[in-house]
């Protein structure tokens, strides 16, 4: 298990930008390591900048981090990017991989098991995008930081 910080920002005048990124090896331990790193970024926005972070918020970080982590380390040979960001009211997991070919959420089918993890993170996210890159590809989800008051469970608003 490896992980090197390559960074972490504070605040802006005007702009309050929130982000860590973490190198992590290719090896499957980086999956609790990940989990673990999500966990304690999202208190020190609590605790250092004053920012609500919603229990479920926290659950959902983790279960999306742990989901992008693990089918990283599944399709994509070699290290991994890490990067958490607040941007405004909601928290982004940003994953990069070496593997260039885009994930692609399959038709639900309750007999098949597994390979449901970008179905559940599809289905918690506010947003969720598929780049490539010049080298690889970004995975990026967005959770909502606090609890949707109108009862929506992804804090999307009911149709």
């Amino acid at each position: 298990m490896e992980s090197a910080p390559v960074g972490e920002e504070g605040t802006t005048p005007g702009e309050q930008t929130i982000q860590t990124t973490v190198a992590l090896d290719g090896t499957s331990t980086v999956i609790a390591e990940a989990r673990h790193l999500a966990a304690g970024f999202l208190t020190r926005v609590q605790a250092d900048h004053g920012l609500p972070v919603s229990r479920r918020a926290m659950d959902l970080t983790q279960l999306v981090v742990s989901e992008l982590v693990t089918n990283a380390l599944k399709y994509a040979p070699g290290p991994l990017l890490l990067d958490l960001r607040i941007a405004g009211d909601t928290v982004e997991v940003v994953v990069w991989d070496s593997d260039p070919v885009l994930p692609i959420a399959r038709a639900a089918d309750a007999g098949r098991v597994g390979q449901h993890g970008l179905e559940i993170v599809i289905a918690v996210a506010q947003g969720f995008e598929a780049q490539r890159e010049p080298v690889g590809k970004r995975i990026t989800a967005r959770l909502a930081l606090l609890d949707d008051p109108a009862g929506a469970v992804t804090g999307r608003r009911p149709f």
